[in-house]
């Protein structure tokens, strides 16, 4: 996955729907990650969700799978991740979610491979199945974002260690509409309109 808190939230969506998955990325302590990738090696967890820069230099002796959440921007990352799979003569598969904004991305990574993907086609069934599943996704999807948020207000995602003050002027409980129209915070804040931050 490309960012942190997609790591972590793909994580926690997936422990709701009861896959057990771990994530691996650069905010946690290296006590953790070490962790994480010991329950992955072990079996205890299946699903190992990992940032590009976490996954670097990892050994991980057998990976069956490796799916492609977001489409790697550098071909190379690319190259990287599906040979997760092909360590030490073993064989595996890799799929690649693709959507219509990361087609000429695709493409230029075919390219570069020297390899025209196939394409995986649901069906008619697979279709009425995700169809079947997707209000179960949903509210996991809803948690899992309620979730990562609580983890970022208390400051053990996304802001590097540092814990914020409730009084230190962030509008992260604003509703999205009110700061993306500019709208004065109540409350103070002293940052102008908006009171957004950089």
């Amino acid at each position: 996955v490309r960012t942190v808190v997609d790591a972590q939230r793909l994580a926690i969506l997936l422990r709701l729907l009861s896959f057990p998955a771990v994530p691996l990325h650069g905010q946690l302590s290296q006590s953790a990650r070490l962790g994480a990738l010991n329950k992955f090696k072990s079996g205890g967890k299946s699903i190992l969700l990992a940032t590009d820069v976490a996954s670097r230099g990892l050994d991980i002796p057998s990976v069956d799978l490796v799916v492609n959440y977001d489409l790697p921007t550098n071909s190379k990352d690319y190259i990287h991740r599906v040979g997760r799979t092909a360590r030490a003569g073993r064989s595996g598969k890799s799929v690649t979610l693709v959507t219509q904004y990361d087609v000429e991305l695709f493409q230029r990574i075919e390219g570069v491979i020297g390899k025209k993907m196939d394409e995986y086609p649901l069906g008619a069934s697979g279709k009425a199945e995700a169809l079947l599943l997707s209000e179960r996704v949903g509210e996991g999807q809803r948690e899992a974002i309620r979730e990562v948020k609580e983890l970022q207000l208390s400051g053990s995602l996304g802001n590097k260690g540092k814990k914020r003050r409730a009084d230190d002027g962030d509008d992260r409980d604003r509703d999205d509409d009110e700061r993306e129209a500019g709208m004065p915070r109540v409350g103070g804040g002293g940052r102008g309109r908006g009171g957004a931050r950089g």
